[in-house]
């Protein structure tokens, strides 16, 4: 089901890949800095190795922090400008990370690149989530998402690239045009979608009364435990990526290459999840994503070869996680926004937020336990499976979709 927008909506073969560019700036500012990470760590004087893995997660935390600001900014002053001063912001930390002398600083930029980049990313899901909803709402996030994977696809690659041609400095230069290029777009062409009469007042008391409707609400809250669980390992898997493949497994300039097909099996999963959910349903998908994540994840740890199995087989193992997590992502945000879609701004901060804050600590302490073997990065995959699992039954008990607003939705 389509909703009315102020001015005449984008055709979809535009605003998909706007979306698309929108939201995968988070992955490209994580995903494009990875092969520099021992670079800036020795410039900036990274005190010990495993603390380069924090530009990442800086990022993260930024991202987390500024969500719950975003969403309800958006539903006060309109979703256009909420992107607008995020996509600022953005940039303003891109200047930070240019300058950069000591790795706070460097912390510091991307902790503001974070912040700014949570604008685009949570006010977009409320621009769909404006103009559809249902399974409608989950095919399109998918094909957001299959269009926005071929950025961390490259992202490494590019960042070599770039590294290698001006150094690590010249990388954030890049981000910087490409926010740029990003603002002038969505700027001229995306219609505002939020009517002035749908606006909610920017005050503490609407706020609190917004996230307690929220975190009221099991299915919504449910959903958003679940995707914070899914996403912890997928955290320590970014943070520690150039790690496991640079230094445990020696592949050298190899590992974009790597990289890139994990990511291409992410989006692969995504683009099917597009017309899987409109057959099958979201619930009944994601929970047959979590139940075999989980089961090879069990196996995979059982069998993990003195801490680091053959490079075949690892990547065999995360090919297959990552399969699972590709139906996962799209399904579990659209069920956890779809009983909030009359607070769609504010909700998708608060589930962005939460989400957030349960998977960056998790990821965060599971990542920078690095030891060059892959035991604690397979046990979290198991174990966060299993409490996504428990997590998606507990929101189903209290009937799940049934709460829902939108008809379309229910299986």
């Amino acid at each position: 089901m389509n909703k009315p927008s102020i001015g005449p909506a984008l055709r979809p073969g535009e605003f998909v890949p706007l979306v698309a560019l929108l939201m995968s700036l988070v992955a490209l500012s994580i995903d494009a800095i990875l092969p520099a990470l021992p670079a800036i760590g020795r410039d900036l004087g990274a005190p010990r190795r495993n603390d380069v893995q924090f530009i990442v997660t800086a990022v993260l935390l930024g991202l987390g922090l500024g969500q719950i600001v975003f969403g309800p900014l958006s539903d006060r002053i309109g979703r256009k400008p909420a992107i607008h001063t995020g996509l600022v912001l953005f940039m303003s930390g891109c200047v930070m990370s240019i300058i950069a002398s000591t790795f706070e600083v460097m912390i510091a930029g991307r902790v503001l690149q974070g912040v700014g980049i949570a604008g685009p990313r949570i006010v977009t899901v409320a621009l769909v989530r404006d103009q559809y909803e249902g399974r409608q709402m989950a095919r399109l996030m998918s094909f957001a998402m299959a269009v926005f994977i071929l950025v961390p696809t490259v992202a490494p690659a590019l960042g070599l690239g770039i590294l290698w041609l001006g150094g690590w400095r010249a990388i954030f230069v890049t981000f910087f045009i490409i926010a740029a290029v990003t603002l002038a777009w969505f700027s001229l062409r995306q219609p505002e979608t939020l009517p002035p009469a749908r606006r909610r007042p920017l005050s503490p008391r609407a706020i609190g009364g917004a996230v307690l409707e929220v975190l009221r609400i099991r299915a919504a809250l449910g959903y958003t435990i679940a995707t914070g669980c899914v996403f912890a390992p997928f955290v320590a898997y970014l943070s520690s990526a150039q790690q496991i493949f640079q230094e445990a497994y020696r592949t050298g300039a190899l590992f974009p290459a790597y990289f890139g097909v994990l990511a291409l099996a992410f989006g692969g999963a995504s683009l099917v999840n597009g017309w899987l959910v409109m057959k099958y349903g979201m619930r009944r998908l994601s929970r047959m994503a979590t139940v075999s994540m989980t089961l090879v994840s069990a196996v995979a740890w059982a069998l993990a070869f003195e801490g680091l199995p053959p490079l075949w087989l690892f990547m065999t193992y995360l090919l297959l996680v990552f399969l699972c997590i590709g139906l996962l992502f799209g399904n579990l945000n659209a069920l956890a926004m779809e009983p909030i879609g009359h607070i769609a701004g504010v909700g998708a901060g608060v589930v962005a937020t939460l989400s957030t804050f349960i998977s960056v600590p998790f990821g965060a302490l599971v990542g920078h336990r690095f030891d060059g073997t892959m035991y604690a990065l397979i046990a979290a995959f198991a174990v966060f499976g299993a409490g996504t699992y428990a997590a998606m039954r507990w929101a189903e008990a209290g009937g799940g979709e049934k709460r829902s607003r939108a008809p379309a939705a229910r299986e």
